[in-house]
């Protein structure tokens, strides 16, 4: 990182960040096109959990190159300026890489269900056997990751 004085090393800060966040920006590349998603997610261990359809464009993708980036931001605060092009923004952000991969046993789905959920809802649910059946679990094992702090005291 360029600014070392915006990084956020500390491990806990970082978890600090994804736990409050709502949305996960999931980036791939389609032969040399970039290619991003804002999805719902889970996140434990290490692993980042996605659910989606069996069928679509970033399932292609991702059958194609299982790479990929990732992006969560919180806090964000626009810093105005009294100097045009000098403005500033106030954030709190982390950004990684990975893996991904397909879930395939209905156990291990409903786990990754209960991951997902559980970063919005405290609430326990139940799952039937014919929606754990017919969707698509993605779990991004996590290579690396690094956080960024702007306009925070």
């Amino acid at each position: 990182m360029r600014r070392k004085d915006k990084e956020i090393s500390d491990p806990e800060m970082i978890q600090w960040i994804i736990r409050r966040s709502t949305v996960c920006r999931l980036a791939m590349v389609e032969g040399s096109k970039p290619y991003v998603v804002p999805l719902c997610f889970g996140f434990e261990d290490n692993c980042l959990y996605f659910h989606c359809s069996e069928k679509g464009k970033k399932i292609d993708i991702l059958k194609a190159n299982n790479n990929v980036c990732f992006e969560f931001d919180i806090d964000q605060e626009v810093i105005p300026s009294d100097k045009a092009c000098s403005f500033g923004m106030k954030y709190f952000s982390v950004i990684g890489f990975g893996k991904a991969s397909f879930i395939e046993d209905n156990k291990e789905k409903q786990k990754a269900l209960d991951i997902i959920m559980h970063q919005y809802s405290e609430k326990s649910w139940n799952y039937s056997d014919d929606f754990i059946t017919h969707i698509l679990v993605i779990k991004v094992e996590i290579d690396s990751i690094a956080g960024k702090q702007s306009g925070v005291d």
